[in-house]
């Protein structure tokens, strides 16, 4: 199984990563269309590509494409491609994903994204294996292998009537569930040394290790960004080491635990250029920001899941007098925080919808929604 999964680029002892590997190596070999659930950073685009490398398709390509990060009008074009002229700015005819992908694999992230408009050419071309470009007089047939993936609950979207009964019906035929971080924590040393032995390579730096104290720190801590949490937060503590050793307090303060002060004081180290302590000041402050806006889509979250979130919401507190007095105003809580990373993202849509963890649409959305 070892061997197998080195090969797959799977990485994790973990029972959990074993039924999976298991499952892929059953669902692969056929072209039956494959749906990856899993929290946002728990990779599923890994798991996509592992199946791509145990597919009859392995020597073709794996082509990927997130729903989200393109925007609504460009989506159908982006997938089916199109005709010369059969839209404003359509200087050239073009090829979408689907006939880039023929032959191989295609890989679709956010699929909870895709407008119901796109939907249904979508899944006449998984019925078919046919589709038409923009501005087509004329079908084009693909042979695709798809596989998609979502950190949204489908059967939920169906209820709202945002995404189509027959396509979730379609899609979940396989559908692999992928284990955050928090319930599989033994593979957390392996994934740990794969990400310092990356990083050290591409950086040119020698290998360094981590200490007992760090590995019990990075054990104890919840993931709750899951695996890009622990590789960004392994290759920020690689940055910021002047030595070759990683201990707990490497870690702490870039974890968002609960023991942690306020504000954290950056240790000031002797011997270090001027340039060395204004690049720890910034990849500290990028850090921090980062965990503001956590704690922030955290709680926006939470009582949004409680059904106190909505355009003009505020949350009420009752006093013994009777009033109502407005505790605070949820608009404000996520204006606040788009307005801190497109400052911090230097106007940077893209830049700031990742600090965001929200596709580039929702962005949009939000920014003309609150008049920025």
């Amino acid at each position: 199984m070892d061997e197998i999964q080195k090969k797959l680029g799977i990485i994790g002892k973990s029972k959990e990563m074993r039924d999976l590997t298991d499952i892929i190596m059953q669902v692969a070999p056929s072209d039956i269309t494959v749906l990856i659930y899993g929290e946002s950073g728990v990779g599923k685009e890994v798991i996509a590509r592992a199946i791509h490398k145990a597919s009859k398709r392995a020597d073709k390509e794996l082509l990927s494409l997130n729903c989200g990060a393109i925007p609504e009008s460009l989506l159908e074009s982006e997938l089916f491609g199109h005709n010369k002229g059969s839209f404003t700015g359509a200087i050239e005819s073009r090829k979408g994903y689907f006939e880039l992908a023929d032959n191989g694999t295609l890989f679709l992230d956010e699929i909870g994204e895709m407008p119901l408009s796109t939907q249904v050419k979508f899944l006449r071309v998984l019925e078919t294996k046919e589709f038409m470009r923009i501005g087509a007089e004329k079908t084009t047939k693909v042979d695709v292998r798809l596989i998609a993936a979502t950190n949204k609950n489908l059967q939920y979207l169906v209820d709202e009537k945002r995404f189509r009964e027959d396509l979730y019906f379609r899609l979940k035929a396989v559908m692999l569930e992928i284990p955050p971080l928090r319930k599989r924590k033994q593979d957390i040393p392996e994934l740990a040394e794969h990400f310092i032995k990356i990083y050290c390579e591409n950086n040119q730096r020698p290998l360094v290790q981590l200490t007992t104290d760090a590995l019990d720190l990075l054990y104890e801590y919840p993931w709750p960004g899951n695996v890009r949490e622990l590789k960004n937060s392994v290759e920020t503590a690689i940055a910021l080491s002047r030595s070759d050793l990683l201990t707990a307090d490497s870690f702490r303060n870039l974890l968002k635990t609960e023991e942690r002060p306020a504000s954290v004081n950056l240790p000031v180290r002797l011997n270090k250029t001027a340039d060395e302590v204004e690049r720890d000041f910034i990849y500290r402050a990028l850090f921090e920001l980062k965990k503001d806006i956590i704690e922030l889509k955290d709680m926006v979250s939470k009582l949004s899941e409680n059904g106190v979130f909505g355009a003009e919401t505020a949350v009420h507190h009752h006093h013994s007098n009777g009033e109502e007095r407005d505790e605070l105003n949820l608009d404000k809580v996520e204006k606040e925080m788009i307005v801190r990373a497109m400052e911090k993202a230097g106007g940077n849509k893209r830049m700031a919808a990742l600090y965001l963890n929200m596709s580039e649409r929702t962005l949009y959305r939000k920014l003309e929604k609150l008049g920025l």
